[in-house]
């Protein structure tokens, strides 16, 4: 068995864990499945039956972890050779626009894809702001350093570069200079490239049989 079990569906979020445990090198083992088909057992992993989850089999015990910022920063801990972590002088950053990323960011994207309108006088208490206004916070910060923690790739950077790399490919992101320098400095990872091919394939496959 390998350390870590994987559960991830192809078309799914899953994709920002992938990266992150090739940017690990974790030994793992993938359950990929449709989401009309998901494994019985799958709820008890995650009680909100979504992916990615990741299981570490860890001295006897099963450990779960959900939502891929937490995972992502989980094997960072779990494979500290890696230098994927932050320097104390990069802690500050590192978890400031990992959980931006996560939360605001998501959050005004997600908002406008579905059509939330929060008026101007509610934005504080939305959390999110707006779109413009969480973008604004992040591109401020993107045009001065070249990753999240700073001058230099942290795992930060494989939850922070998906929603952005999402986010430009799809449209819901305005292709600026400033996002656009960001993506492709994170997209030249060796381990993003292999972890995209996995699940590109993955993609095409569940394509065909549908």
């Amino acid at each position: 068995m390998a350390e870590f079990t994987f559960y991830t569906v192809a078309m799914s979020r899953g994709q920002i864990a992938r990266w992150a445990l090739h940017e690990a090198g974790a030994d793992y083992d993938q359950v990929v499945f449709e989401w009309a088909t998901r494994p019985d057992n799958y709820v008890k992993i995650n009680p909100m039956n979504k992916v990615p989850a990741l299981v570490h089999h860890l001295n006897g015990d099963d450990h779960v972890v959900t939502e891929a910022a937490a995972i992502n920063h989980y094997l960072a801990e779990t494979h500290p050779d890696k230098g994927l972590l932050p320097e104390a002088h990069e802690k500050a950053a590192y978890f400031r626009w990992l959980f931006f990323a996560a939360g605001p960011i998501e959050q005004a994207v997600l908002a406008k894809a579905l059509g939330w309108e929060v008026s101007e006088d509610r934005t504080a208490t939305a959390g999110f702001g707006s779109l413009e206004l969480a973008l604004s916070a992040m591109e401020s910060w993107l045009k001065t350093h070249d990753f999240a923690a700073g001058s230099r790739f942290t795992m930060a950077d494989t939850y922070v570069g998906s929603q952005f790399v999402w986010g430009l490919r799809f449209g819901a992101i305005e292709a600026t200079p400033t996002f656009s320098a960001y993506v492709e400095r994170v997209t030249q990872r060796p381990a993003y490239a292999e972890a995209n091919a996995i699940d590109a394939r993955l993609i095409e496959k569940a394509a065909d049989n549908g």
